[in-house]
């Protein structure tokens, strides 16, 4: 005798049931909002300058993955415009890469080989207001790590370093913007 039910219906409920749910969920707003957007940095500022970092180090482009970080951040974190010539900023943000250390941090027991590397990142930043040519935000000595892998197999060797430089950059970023933002 044939039966009436249709293949896969309890599993085709389950998912609109799902669907209904969250897609309420998404409709009623879950109350995030970007974090830092509405700063206390001097209301007359409209333009921040964020020129490329200084590089002190033997890292190749490692300042332009931070300069890039830093200025989506504070784009995506304020309401300022920013731009690369600080003559036409009212503040502008300098930075500089001053080390790279890396460390091995795992081994293989069986090989002795290194596993895992520490990536430690000491940078410098300072926010200088153009009207007074002031420091409002100052930070000498900000410190980022970050572990990254070592493939064992020669044929399949995937450098990590760069891929973990753009992972600290972006945090690097979001600390630094953070940090001038709740400084005021």
């Amino acid at each position: 005798m044939p039966s009436n039910k249709i293949p896969g219906a309890k599993s085709l409920g389950l998912v609109l049931i799902s669907l209904v749910f969250f897609g309420s969920l998404f409709i009623s707003g879950c109350g995030y909002h970007v974090a830092g957007h509405d700063s206390s940095l001097p209301s007359g500022w409209h333009e921040i300058a964020i020129p490329a970092f200084k590089n002190d180090t033997p890292q190749y482009r490692v300042e332009q993955m931070f300069t890039e970080a830093v200025i989506r951040e504070f784009i995506s974190r304020t309401k300022y415009r920013v731009t690369q010539d600080p003559a036409s900023a009212d503040a502008v943000l300098h930075g500089e890469v001053l080390s790279i250390e890396t460390t091995p941090l795992l081994f293989d027991a069986e090989t002795g080989e290194v596993r895992t590397m520490l990536v430690t990142v000491h940078t410098r930043v300072e926010l200088i207001d153009n009207k007074s040519e002031k420091a409002v935000y100052s930070n000498k000595d900000v410190i980022f790590r970050q572990q990254y892998q070592i493939s064992s197999d020669v044929q399949s060797f995937f450098n990590e370093q760069s891929p973990a430089l753009r992972r600290m950059s972006r945090d690097l970023a979001s600390q630094l913007v953070s940090g001038v933002l709740d400084s005021f």
